[in-house]
């Protein structure tokens, strides 16, 4: 057989890698993905759990009924078409803001433990067990609906376990794809695998949407599954980094011995002999494994606690819209929860655009920070005109849902991938890769804080009218901008700054 010329091997050997990396990329994508398609049902099934009961007294005038049979007639309204238990009461937006409140809350103290415990552990186990774990606590908010619950403290109490088994998802996967992919068009690599989120945002609205109306417990039975069979996946084919393949290929081409056994570490003469030296026992652990960072020493890399703030609010305003939205459109628009949560995509959708926008002009000007903060600029006043545009019909809203799900969505989606595999692997850290689940886990678990507190005060705030929500969202924007001004003017003095896309593309 003839010799397979070296350009041929160099070709082969360039495609085989490559392919690992898409495969990466794509079944990553498609874990997280699975992560948020598992947190949107809640959303759309808000509008469900409190429905208008306000036709009760005209059933009851439609029927002939006088007024002694009218508190009948709406208890049977109630019970067969309108709330649900216990959100049938006035305080509805207060309890439903508390149950996202539940989750976002568990979701933020539970992540800053996440990045340190994910650093000691392998990432695909840790995974793995993260998403059946949440596949469960999904299923069991559907149960509710199939077991008749009315129970605030049992849907609270679910929503604070599943908050706490996602804080896995991030850490690992942001850790998983920045293995995989170099600092070399980081942005826009990070920002179409970001996509995810929105990706996710959609898929979960649809499948909620189709059962919402009929049976809202498959709106959360549905999508545990996904996750949980996600999970699974996780499990068999997830490649943590590329010196995995290398230990993979390197063990299967391992001299055996004539009866199949592998060679003995030591010697045949020195088993032989008895007499094991010193030092080939020492040598079993690698001292060039580096150590994980402390919580502090992340905290001290320059950058990590503004951008973390900025996502703090950044991150406030996008969750606001993604537990809150569908159930805005309902009420400011009068559609159903499908429609509304239908319509409600088309944020996700301009969420998608804008992260991308967002990682290729930071790849292309060298210049995260200032990104970030244009994008935040323009959202202000873009929300403020996203609550004004509903009384001039479908056709403004679209486009303003648009617009807005690009402007919030962009800055948050960059700081969460390009800004934290940045900061991960600062040169600082001198090539300690094992830093970046905790610096990843820092920056996502403040801005989770932001996320927590965004809905709770729309909870609250709606009760006085919709406009005190939107004031709310454009300060927060403005606040986070405030918090990335030093960076920005670090990065247009500098003289250094130049195109990330410049830079060659390299694993680390």
């Amino acid at each position: 057989m003839a010799p397979v010329p070296p350009g041929v091997r160099f070709l082969f050997t360039f495609n085989k890698d490559q392919w690992y990396r898409a495969f990466t990329f794509i079944l990553t994508f498609l874990l997280y993905t699975s992560f948020h398609l598992s947190r949107k049902p809640i959303s759309i099934v808000k509008s469900e759990l409190h429905k208008n009961c306000s036709m009760a007294s005209e059933l009851a005038t439609a029927n002939g009924g006088g007024a002694s049979q009218l508190p009948a007639l709406i208890s049977l309204h109630t019970d067969m078409d309108c709330s649900w238990k216990p959100f049938d009461k006035n305080n509805y937006k207060q309890l439903l803001g508390a149950m996202d409140y539940s989750f976002l809350f568990a979701y933020a103290i539970g992540m800053y433990l996440s990045g340190i415990i994910g650093e000691r552990l392998p990432i695909r186990l840790y995974l793995t067990v993260g998403m059946l774990c949440s596949g469960l606590f999904t299923c069991l908010f559907g149960l509710g609906y199939i077991y008749n619950i009315h129970s605030l403290a049992f849907y609270v109490s679910v929503q604070v376990a599943n908050g706490l088994v996602q804080t896995t998802g991030w850490p690992s996967v942001v850790t998983c794809i920045s293995n995989w992919f170099g600092k070399g068009r980081r942005g826009l690599v990070m920002g179409v695998w970001n996509s995810h989120t929105s990706v996710g945002n959609i898929l979960g609205s649809l499948i909620a949407g189709s059962y919402v109306s009929s049976n809202w417990g498959m709106s959360f039975i549905v999508p545990g599954i996904i996750i949980a069979a996600m999970g699974v996946v996780c499990f068999l084919f997830l490649i943590e980094h590329p010196n995995d393949l290398k230990t993979m290929h390197a063990q299967s081409s391992s001299p055996v011995g004539r009866g199949g056994d592998e060679e003995p570490l030591l010697g045949r003469e020195t088993a032989a002999s008895g007499r094991v030296p010193l030092q080939q026992v020492v040598v079993v652990k690698s001292e060039a494994e580096p150590s994980a960072i402390s919580f502090m020493g992340a905290l001290r890399i320059p950058g990590v606690i503004e951008f973390s703030l900025s996502l703090l609010f950044a991150k406030l305003v996008s969750y606001t819209f993604l537990f809150w939205l569908p159930l805005y459109i309902t009420k400011a628009a009068h559609l159903d929860a499908k429609k509304a949560g239908d319509l409600s995509t088309l944020f996700d959708v301009g969420g998608i655009v804008g992260g991308i926008l967002a990682g290729v002009i930071s790849d292309k000007l060298g210049k995260r920070a200032t990104t970030c903060a244009v994008m935040l600029l323009l959202a202000a006043p873009t929300l403020y005109g996203f609550s004004m545009i509903s009384q001039f019909g479908l056709g403004p809203t679209v486009a303003m849902l648009l617009v807005c799900g690009g402007l919030v969505n962009g800055p948050y989606a960059l700081i969460t991938t390009a800004v934290s595999a940045d900061l991960g692997t600062h040169k600082s850290l001198k090539g300690n890769a094992r830093a970046l689940s905790t610096v990843t886990a820092i920056i996502d678990g403040t801005g989770s804080v932001g996320a927590a507190v965004g809905p709770l005060l729309a909870g609250v705030l709606s009760a006085g009218g919709w406009d005190q929500v939107f004031y709310m969202l454009m300060t927060a924007d403005f606040l986070a901008l405030l918090f990335l001004l030093r960076l920005v003017k670090k990065e247009l003095t500098s003289s250094k700054s130049r195109p990330i896309s410049t830079v060659e593309l390299k694993e680390h």
